[in-house]
């Protein structure tokens, strides 16, 4: 832990969403989740490799001037399923949630097997999956079995930005 002096400091935000508990190193993927390119008007404040006695090192993320979603804490708990979400008005947090990845993801992704049903375009599927793991996060789908790692789940969000 470090003392006073080496502390580093980042402001409270008066209106807005702190996203802690990422894994280390996560910071900017869940970032690109949420469609944030820093060219918004939000001031947004990130810490990346924190020291955590959970984790060993985790991420945070402030992001002022901005309510999460449920569809965007959906997103957040397949590449981030240990972190909370803390909504703040007036300085203060007013909600905390932990994030929870359900045990199946419904149109949330598309499954990486390119012969899969889902992915037919005159097929009235939805891609679905089961979670096989959730740490490290892994999915399976439902209609082929292909599985999807954490990986290949931050690759399609963050191609996709």
């Amino acid at each position: 832990m470090m003392n006073g002096s080496e502390e580093l400091i980042v402001r409270k935000i008066r209106e807005g969403t702190v996203i802690d508990h990422i894994p280390g190193g996560q910071a900017l993927n869940v970032l690109k989740i949420l469609g944030v390119s820093g060219e918004e008007d939000h001031t947004i404040a990130i810490m990346i490799n924190a020291e955590s006695r959970k984790l060993g090192k985790k991420d945070i993320v402030k992001i002022e001037g901005r309510e999460l979603a449920p569809s965007e804490v959906d997103r957040i708990a397949i590449i981030a399923p240990k972190a909370t979400i803390n909504t703040i008005k007036n300085y203060r947090v007013t909600k905390k949630m932990k994030v929870k990845l359900p045990g199946e993801i419904r149109g949330l992704l598309r499954c990486t097997n390119p012969n899969c049903i889902s992915n037919k375009p005159r097929e009235p599927v939805i891609p679905s999956f089961t979670v096989a793991s959730r740490t490290p996060t892994l999915l399976v789908c439902k209609y082929c079995g292909t599985y999807i790692s954490h990986d290949e789940v931050v690759a399609q969000y963050t191609l996709a930005s």
